[in-house]
């Protein structure tokens, strides 16, 4: 499979030095690449009226900084390019790739797109300026905003993301019922392939900055709510209280990122208790793996 690198840095640069038509830039240049994965989740490069829901509106919401601020965006780019992030991307994929040929696993496409794109730091605040999108085989984007913390965590980042192409070569994604057992068994794994490759010193906020007492309380919170169904019903389980009333979800009293935490607890208890691996736990159902972690049995 055929790993394609697109060349955000010299897009940006384009794009800060254009003094209109950014938003159209974005959408026809910087996305059309992705458009296949961008009609599979239901966005529009543009929408059919003005101001309407498309790929601009969308990539917001995902955290993306703003096209027209270019002076926070030329500082990221400038920091960007200093560490030779694409360079390190190109490695990380390949890396990646090598565990998948080596494990007898695949991704259903064929070839891997991959892009990074600037972030808002102020919307990305509570995942620590960076984020990631891989539930499309074939697509990942990650998106960042350079600082001290997030940098080294870039290739365990990536491989996140990642990880998510491979589980859904293999499982599909129902988002009207996904479960909560379902997400937290997917991001679990994803991080647990992050661990698995770089070290669980390098995973992010999402799993690492909860004490004892809270992750307990969570995953007795979750414990309640794992069969509880549709993706509003499960963000709230996953994401928390805060984002949960930025986004319009009911909230049901957690951290942020709870379910990040309480799924890489599940999973990395489940390999341990049952001698498993990554590459043989990616294989397995939501329930196989949430009824043999036993951290919802106690």
């Amino acid at each position: 499979m055929d790993i394609m690198i697109e060349d955000t840095f010299a897009q940006y640069e384009k794009l800060f030095s254009m003094k209109e038509n950014k938003g159209d830039f974005f959408r026809h240049t910087m996305m059309k690449p992705f458009e296949k994965m961008w009609n599979m989740i239901n966005v529009p490069l543009k929408a059919k009226q003005s101001n309407g829901y498309d790929v601009i509106m969308a990539t917001k919401m995902l955290g993306y900084l703003d096209v027209a601020d270019t002076q926070t965006g030329q500082q990221a780019l400038k920091r960007l390019q200093e560490i030779q992030a694409l360079q390190t991307a190109d490695i990380t994929l390949n890396y990646c790739m090598d565990f998948i040929k080596k494990h007898n696993l695949h991704i259903n496409a064929d070839e891997l797109r991959f892009g990074l794109y600037i972030a808002d730091p102020k919307k990305l605040e509570l995942q620590k300026g960076y984020c990631g999108f891989g539930g499309i085989p074939g697509f990942i984007q990650v998106s960042l905003y350079p600082n001290s913390y997030n940098i080294p965590r870039i290739p365990a980042l990536i491989a996140h993301e990642f990880h998510h192409n491979i589980r859904f070569s293999y499982f599909n994604w129902d988002h009207g019922n996904v479960t909560v057992g379902d997400y937290i068994v997917i991001e679990g794994l994803a991080e647990s392939f992050a661990k698995e490759l770089y070290g669980e010193q390098l995973l992010g906020p999402w799993v690492t900055s909860f004490d004892k007492q809270d992750l307990d309380y969570s995953i007795e919170v979750i414990k309640e709510g794992l069969h509880t169904k549709g993706f509003a019903e499960v963000s709230s389980y996953m994401f928390g209280d805060k984002i949960a009333k930025e986004q319009g979800y009911h909230p049901v009293g957690l951290s942020p990122f709870a379910g990040y935490a309480v799924g890489y607890q599940a999973v990395q208890s489940f390999m341990k208790m049952n001698n498993a691996g990554i590459a043989e736990a990616t294989l397995l159902s939501t329930d196989d793996i949430i009824r043999n972690c036993g951290l919802f049995s106690k």
